[in-house]
């Protein structure tokens, strides 16, 4: 398992479009997803570590943005499933059912939009504003591979709220750290 960091944020980087299918049999576009205020593509697996550790914070911050800020969210799954099982399409049901997740969760099965992102690891999360103009990428928190402590700083959280109130993300930014995502050869 190779550990990464995220790149920093390019502001003001347009959000690539895209046409996934999600789990729940819809296919997914840029435009669909977006919320009134912004939305949040998060590139996540099944299998690491990294965003096991974070399921339910991740659950948890991604309603109140939907609920509270006008932000939806959406993660895809860019992981070539026949080197991983676990990360299998009927597996992302399952791990979005136990979870509940409130986001679609779609797959990227040629990888494209996961290189038009440049997205590098899981997870990986790219924070837009009302205009889809790239404001965040950064860590959730601080967790890694084990749950932080309740306390922390909820950095993607505090990130996003901002963005929703003025369109701006910080520019103090903690990159996110995970396992690469697994390229298809």
């Amino acid at each position: 398992m190779v550990s990464l960091t995220t790149p920093v944020c390019d502001f003001n980087q347009p959000a690539p479009d895209f046409n996934l299918p999600g789990i729940d049999g819809q296919n997914w576009t840029l435009t669909k997803a977006k919320g009134q205020n912004g939305l949040l593509v998060m590139f996540i697996c099944n299998h690491c570590p990294y965003v096991k550790s974070i399921q339910q914070r991740l659950v948890k911050d991604t309603q109140i943005l939907q609920d509270n800020f006008g932000i939806n969210s959406i993660a895809i799954m860019s992981n070539d499933p026949n080197e991983y099982a676990e990360d299998s399409f009927e597996n992302m049901k399952k791990v979005a059912e136990q979870f509940g997740y409130p986001f679609p969760y779609a797959i990227d099965e040629t990888q494209a939009v996961a290189k038009a992102y440049g997205a590098v690891c899981t997870p990986d999360f790219f924070g837009y504003n009302a205009d889809l103009k790239l404001q965040y990428r950064g860590q959730l928190d601080a967790s890694r591979k084990e749950t932080a402590a309740e306390h922390v700083r909820r950095d993607l959280l505090e990130a996003m709220k901002q963005i929703a109130q003025t369109g701006q993300g910080p520019i103090e930014q903690i990159p996110s750290m995970g396992c690469s995502i697994k390229w298809k050869t």
